[in-house]
């Protein structure tokens, strides 16, 4: 993919490559250098493609080599190839999101609709972005080269953006993308062990994944001051912990550290949430994001009472958003407010995909209708 000037082409020929690779490497063994097979998979791919449109001549000018040869390979500096290939997508010439949002389609194994519920935008408005995004890499000529050592930094942003919506979608369901995450975050900070918010990405996502089996029961879902904390990975939880411990060692306190200590909070005995309140608050000056927000007001309502929390949420810019109006429903009930509760429910419900949160919030707006 790094050899290419045409994302569409690359994106492409790389989406071959790993089907390719999930057809025969269970069948005939995972090769000796994987980076290497997929890459040159991938490489020819682009060439048979390019020859059967017939403009191998001027198609050609944007290849590193004019042949796929495997001994004309560099050895990567990488031991993960897939993480690899995130930091070469992710270039520096284009915005955090449009990086964000072409890594996750080409490699992430997200639909545009997935990439889209991620941003909190409509599915069209992605689309239109991601070709926005192509067509300035064709108009500019981006190369996409892996980095050398020294600009994996300038990248480094993106990247754990990257890997963070791909193990929040996993989260919501996909159990193999919360995985393929947390194996990149290891990754990521075996190659960048001294930087703190690598370390707590890696934190975050452990913590969170700890509760997973706990999170469900019955195919139900299961809030977390009900779940069952036998379910929950001790040791993955203190694995977590370990790795929250080096990022403040490492002087960090970005975005990912602040939130891998509320997940560490949450783990505690009993939930401290005036200091979980006051994380989100410095959480909240950090990203100047409405979703930070919202969980603030989760805490406010745990922490100063729930009238507190309703007001901290009034004026959210989240209308698409169903955990604004799941918040906010859920708020209403627990002051008696039955009629706007139930219309609150069925806003959530009418932005909601998954199965047992959907479920979930019928099952409350029974309970206010009976």
């Amino acid at each position: 993919m790094g050899f290419l000037g045409d994302f569409d082409l690359a994106e492409e020929s790389a989406q071959e490559a790993f089907a390719i690779a999930s057809e025969r490497w269970p069948r005939d063994g995972t090769p000796a250098n994987p980076t290497r097979w997929l890459v040159v998979t991938a490489r020819n791919r682009a060439i048979d493609r390019i020859r059967r449109d017939r403009t191998l001549a001027a198609k050609s000018k944007l290849l590193d080599i004019p042949e796929a040869v495997e001994d004309d390979m560099e050895e990567p500096s990488f031991t993960d190839e897939r993480l690899e290939l995130i930091f070469t997508c992710c270039h520096p010439a284009l915005s955090t999101e449009a990086q964000v949002a072409l890594t996750l389609r080409a490699l992430g194994g997200l639909s545009t609709e997935e990439i889209a519920r991620a941003f909190i935008v409509p599915s069209a408005t992605m689309a239109q972005r991601l070709v926005r995004a192509k067509r300035k890499i064709k108009a500019a000529g981006i190369p996409f080269r892996i980095p050398p050592p020294h600009l994996l930094p300038d990248r480094l942003t993106a990247v754990l953006a990257v890997i963070y919506l791909i193990f929040n979608e996993g989260y919501d369901g996909r159990v193999d993308l919360a995985e393929q995450a947390i194996r990149l975050g290891g990754s990521l900070a075996e190659l960048m062990p001294d930087e703190p918010e690598v370390c707590g990405l890696l934190a975050l996502m452990l913590l969170h994944d700890s509760r997973r089996e706990a999170r469900l029961r019955d195919g139900e879902l299961v809030l977390l001051a009900d779940q069952d904390r036998a379910l929950w990975d001790w040791p993955q939880i203190e694995t977590g912990r370990a790795a929250l411990e080096r990022a403040l060692a490492l002087h960090g306190r970005g975005p990912y550290v602040v939130q891998a200590a509320i997940a560490s909070l949450h783990a505690a005995p009993s939930s401290d949430w005036p200091q979980i309140a006051a994380l989100y608050g410095e959480l909240a000056q950090l990203t100047r994001s409405p979703v930070i927000e919202l969980n603030r007001a989760v805490a406010i309502a745990e922490a100063q009472g729930v009238e507190r929390g309703l007001e901290a949420i009034d004026g959210l810019d989240l209308d698409g958003y169903p955990y604004l109006h799941a918040t906010r429903a859920d708020f209403l009930r627990r002051l008696g407010r039955r009629p706007e509760a139930g219309v609150a429910y069925r806003q959530a419900l009418e932005l909601t995909r998954s199965g047992p949160e959907r479920r979930f919030l019928e099952r409350r707006l029974a309970e206010l209708e009976t």
